[in-house]
């Protein structure tokens, strides 16, 4: 592989499929009832131009808009960033009562471009029956989708049927379900303890675990079996792996089903291809792969305003990483794969 970044083509449309607001610190201390404000988490205040603040887009969406047209973007899918710490909070209450407010805020700030900027609303699924109210609610306020915990807590796994009410609620209302890198009783229940060359095991090993064990259980135990038309949707993961992982599922179901039946019908990579997306932003394997595997499940993003973002060279990154790609192909990845998936209405300022 070459180090080399190559020309950008800036007729293409790009449509980021994972990208952030940054909510204000305060937000959850002001918005939540009275009832939770005593409980309710408090971020350190953090300027303009200072860590995941660094762009003023994160939380202005006006300033949003032209910082998306310096990086070439006509269009965001919006996940959170500070409530993605959220998703392991044990008190189910104050998890509803935060997620809802920042939803709330979340549908404000999108209405500034609701062709442009989508929102995902964060919804707990501790509370089933409260799950599927806060994403009818959500959605009839413009919201897309869904984002849950990627690692669920150890008495309620993506297995068990306590899920099924969600899964039938997001399947009939087309809300495709996200599962976000670092959310859930996993990465962030364990960080404070990864110091040192245990931290690098943390930024990799543990969150490649997380997301394959979630997708091994929606397969596997037959979620995607009995929901044929939910959409899952796994974020910032990466995709240079699945494709290996998916063989060896295969194989391994192939070789074992009649001793060790599984509650599917089909090659666990068939229920990927017909249900499962995955976005990728900073990927040269899962580029090269590409070629091959991926391309009408696969979705491009910049993963903007985080510091590790493509912003502002994302069409130099894309060339650098898909440039082998034919323009059909490149055309699904980079917008056509999104637009499909949330039924969105291309907008006209590109």
């Amino acid at each position: 592989m070459t180090d080399r970044i190559g020309e950008q083509n800036s007729e293409e449309l790009l449509i980021s499929a994972d990208s952030h607001v940054m909510e204000p610190p305060d937000l959850w201390a002001t918005r939540v009832p009275p009832a939770f404000r005593d409980q309710a988490p408090r971020f350190p205040p953090h300027k303009v131009g200072e860590g995941f603040q660094k762009h003023p887009g994160g939380q202005d969406p006006h300033a949003r808009i032209r910082e998306m047209g310096q990086d070439g973007v006509s269009a965001e899918v919006l996940y959170p960033t500070l409530g993605l710490d959220l998703f392991s909070l044990d008190d189910t209450a104050l998890q509803e009562a935060c997620f809802r407010a920042y939803n709330d805020w979340l549908i404000e700030y999108c209405r500034a471009a609701p062709k442009r900027l989508l929102g995902i609303p964060a919804i707990s699924v501790y509370h089933i029956d409260h799950a599927v109210e806060e994403l009818e609610r959500c959605h009839k306020a413009g919201l897309r989708g869904a984002i849950i915990w990627q690692a669920p807590h150890k008495d309620l796994p993506f297995r068990s049927n306590h899920y099924d009410r969600f899964w039938a609620a997001a399947q009939e209302l087309n809300a495709p379900v996200s599962l976000h890198i670092l959310t859930g009783h996993s990465y962030h229940k364990s960080k404070d303890g990864r110091k040192g060359v245990e931290h690098y095991r943390g930024s990799v090993n543990l969150k490649l675990l997380d997301i394959a064990n979630a997708l091994f259980e929606l397969i596997f135990y037959g979620v995607l079996e009995r929901y044929p038309k939910l959409k899952i949707v796994t974020v910032e993961n990466e995709i240079g792996w699945m494709p290996f992982m998916l063989q060896q599922w295969d194989y391994y179901y192939r070789r074992f089903r009649e001793e060790n039946p599984p509650p599917i019908q089909k090659d666990p990579s068939e229920y990927f291809r017909r249900q499962v997306f995955a976005t990728f932003f900073n990927d040269r394997v899962g580029g090269r792969n590409l070629e091959w595997w991926g391309e009408d499940n696969c979705m491009w993003s910049n993963d903007f305003p985080h510091p590790n973002s493509t912003w502002p060279n994302s069409r130099k990154v894309i060339e650098r990483d898909l440039g082998h790609l034919s323009q059909p192909i490149r055309a699904k990845l980079l917008s056509a794969n999104v637009t499909r998936l949330y039924q969105m209405e291309l907008p006209q300022n590109r």
